[in-house]
């Protein structure tokens, strides 16, 4: 009973945030998880909800999102995924925690200033290179703690995009890095049958969670939808930076 009174909430928050805020903090549910089993128990109980909660989420952003960014980061995720599933035994992600939780509150930051005016910037956007840059970075930290969110976030931020096409190239993008990620998981025994069952149990509150999510999206202006986003952002980095030194 205290894993479903906590998993249960946690579940609808990642439905929440990646059906209408961008997908930054989902990542903070299989954290949650964490808190009361293995980390490769969690990481198998949400990747099957993550990706239902995708395919829900598609439906209402259907070709809305920004094909260019979006095929830029999901080609520079491939590598990602591929690294994260051959180090996933070996290699420490608490490193690339720090990483991404620093560039994260660097991005609030920087955008503050900007906002500001205490900086003054070029307004050309972001090229190629970085968006291959931000999907290797998305793909590796959401193969080892589904925590690809601030990279792709501190990408299309920077591409001026209105609120609704932000949020549909979240939602295909991780679509397809989820989709990557199911067979190496598969593969290295991350799924059991607890974790499967946990998912039947799961699954009605995550398409809650979704539901939720997209009327959120309609209901909240531009401004607000943007500001939620980088507190969001900067809350996902702080928790980054914390499960790394802590």
């Amino acid at each position: 009973m205290v894993f479903f009174a906590i998993t249960i909430p946690a579940v609808i928050f990642a439905g929440i945030t990646k059906a209408g805020f961008g997908s930054g903090a989902s990542f903070a549910s299989a954290s949650i998880l964490a808190l009361l089993l293995e980390p490769g128990v969690a990481l198998g109980i949400m990747l099957p909800l993550l990706m239902l909660m995708d395919i829900s989420s598609l439906r209402p952003y259907w070709k809305r999102w920004n094909s260019r960014d979006a095929k830029r980061i999901i080609i520079g995720a491939v590598p990602g995924v591929a690294l994260g599933a051959f180090l996933y035994d070996l290699a420490n992600p608490d490193l690339f925690r720090l990483l991404i939780g620093g560039i994260s509150i660097a991005f609030v930051i920087w955008a503050v200033a900007r906002s500001q005016g205490w900086i003054e910037v070029s307004g050309d956007l972001l090229g190629a290179k970085a968006g291959a840059f931000s999907g290797l970075m998305a793909g590796f930290t959401s193969f080892v703690s589904h925590a690809g969110g601030p990279p792709v976030a501190v990408y299309l931020l920077r591409q001026g995009l209105d609120k609704t096409t932000f949020q549909a190239t979240t939602i295909i993008v991780f679509w397809a890095i989820n989709l990557m990620k199911f067979i190496p998981y598969f593969a290295l025994g991350i799924f059991t049958k607890q974790t499967f069952l946990a998912d039947l149990f799961l699954a009605p509150f995550g398409i809650l969670g979704v539901y939720l999510g997209v009327k959120a999206h309609h209901l909240v202006p531009e401004k607000p939808f943007f500001v939620f986003t980088y507190v969001a952002l900067t809350l996902t980095g702080a928790k980054l930076i914390w499960d790394a030194l802590f």
